[in-house]
């Protein structure tokens, strides 16, 4: 009986020692990065936007990014029923900010990925592509998760597709609403680094 609690006793007190511990940064620490450019297309005032940027990140143990990006109108988006000096009026749009990554399997040739942008952005109307009118620019908060599908093209580039939504608030330009500039998007990204 004696040897029986005394093995009872070894094997409790050599769980904990088996039991490994699981944290988000421990011994095996891993650190990369990536930047790219990126493409975002989707409705935008009754035609298409393409919003033309970039984003990078620091890549923690292969599955979580943290970032930032921003993001610009690459087009001309007519605002109906605006004109400046008697001529159409465009929409001038860009935003920038946070962006935090879950990369799901990322050793896997195809692999997916969980996306969130915190952006502070801006709002005005131009009357060509390239005379802003800098002094009215509308200040604006700009939420955008996102999930995408990535293909790991070579050990340091990647290209991903993706769907987000674009949530924007705290819009007070004339004859423009938060509605109207919130939008779903298809999108496309080049990643390089080391992931």
């Amino acid at each position: 009986m004696k040897s029986f609690i005394f093995m009872l006793a070894i094997v409790l007190l050599t769980i904990p020692v088996l039991a490994q511990e699981e944290t988000l940064i421990g011994e095996e620490f891993h650190s990369g990065g990536f930047g790219g450019p990126e493409v975002k297309i989707g409705p935008m005032l009754g035609t298409t936007g393409v919003f033309v940027g970039g984003r990078g990140g620091w890549i923690i143990n292969h599955t979580y990014v943290l970032g930032g990006g921003g993001y610009g109108l690459a087009n001309d988006v007519r605002v109906k029923d605006i004109t400046i000096n008697g001529q159409p009026a465009y929409l001038g749009f860009g935003y920038g900010g946070l962006f935090l990554e879950v990369i799901g399997n990322s050793d896997k040739l195809i692999h997916y990925t969980i996306e969130l942008m915190i952006a502070g952005g801006g709002v005005e109307y131009r009357d060509s592509l390239y005379d802003w009118n800098d002094h009215n620019w509308d200040a604006v908060f700009v939420l955008e998760p996102a999930v995408s599908v990535e293909m790991n093209i070579t050990s340091f580039f990647r290209i991903g597709l993706g769907a987000s939504y674009r949530f924007v608030s705290g819009v007070n330009t004339c004859g423009l609403t938060n509605k109207e500039l919130s939008n779903a998007t298809g999108t496309i990204i080049l990643k390089f680094g080391t992931f």
